[in-house]
């Protein structure tokens, strides 16, 4: 199955099952779109942003998506915030020729407005504690949804599969001949298909986030979508890339951005200290460089 949500390809293909099966996958993503995308004016991600300081009634899934926002959003220390749609919203990253540079005084008022301590999660309330914030779940979401429809495929008792987010992988065990799944890192800024690295994996989440999956350049300077809530510019530091080998996809997928965002070292650290969680950092000389440990699954 191939398919178009959250304005990106998605790919399943599973080994065993019905067809009914797939269908259902289409539907479960046309339903978590509907509930988490900012650019739905009738999602719920979209109520909660519109609420003005006003308790918003969400689903279970967007209650427990949002405070996995605010978990990792504190496990960074603010360097992944969920909060950052002021400032992403002043970027545009789809229209590479006509590209703006926002201002000093626009991104500092944009700024001013982030802060994921600033979010209330109850039961299933959701609450913005300060006028003008607005959430942007999209460092989390695909990988939350790709776990979703894990859990969903295992219930139907799929034991081979493959998830493809858009670029977050999700694998179901092995494949169905009892070998690893080969999956091929892609090398930044090279042609779609060439590969820096190559992993043999199962059931396992692979997420890669980094500079060269939506940018623009003007005046010899390249501007990236991974921004910095402090100062509402791309952030500046050695790397091109960032891999997250984990159980969760979820967690695969803020922690690439975390770690980005922390740069190398730090973000070493901070892979250091998690279980069951191993992350390629590739700088700009592109080198790997190889952090945390993952057990993988007998």
């Amino acid at each position: 199955m191939t398919e178009l949500y959250f304005d990106t390809v998605i790919q399943i293909r599973i080994q065993g099952g019905t067809p009914e099966i797939l269908e259902t996958c289409k539907e479960l993503c046309a339903y978590y779109e509907g509930l988490f995308s900012k650019e739905i004016p009738t999602s719920e991600i979209s109520r909660i942003n519109a609420s003005l300081q006003v308790a918003v009634d969400v689903s279970p899934e967007t209650a427990d998506l949002v405070r996995q926002g605010l978990y990792y959003s504190e496990l960074s220390d603010g360097k992944f915030d969920v909060t950052i749609a002021p400032v992403s919203d002043l970027w545009d990253f789809h229209d590479t020729k006509n590209t703006v540079i926002p201002s000093e005084e626009a991104r500092n008022a944009a700024c001013s407005l982030v802060n994921y301590q600033n979010v209330l999660v109850e039961d299933n309330t959701v609450t913005l504690l300060m006028p003008g914030m607005e959430l942007d779940l999209g460092g989390i979401a695909k990988g939350y949804i790709a776990d979703r429809l894990k859990e969903y495929l295992l219930g139907e008792g799929v034991e081979h599969g493959y998830i493809n987010l858009g670029g977050n992988v999700l694998l179901i065990g092995g494949k169905y001949d009892g070998s690893d799944y080969r999956i091929g890192i892609q090398k930044p800024f090279a042609e779609s298909g060439q590969t820096i690295t190559t992993l043999e994996v199962r059931d396992c989440s692979i997420v890669s986030s980094g500079i060269d999956q939506r940018y623009f350049e003007k005046d010899g300077q390249l501007y990236h979508h991974i921004l910095n809530p402090q100062n509402g510019m791309p952030y500046e530091n050695d790397l091109l890339q960032v891999t997250i080998l984990s159980d969760s996809s979820t967690m695969g997928d803020a922690l690439s951005t975390c770690c980005f965002a922390l740069g190398l070292e730090d973000g070493t650290k901070l892979v250091e200290s998690l279980e069951n969680v191993e992350a390629i950092f590739i700088t700009k000389d592109y080198e790997l460089h190889y952090a945390g440990e993952r057990k993988h699954a007998p």
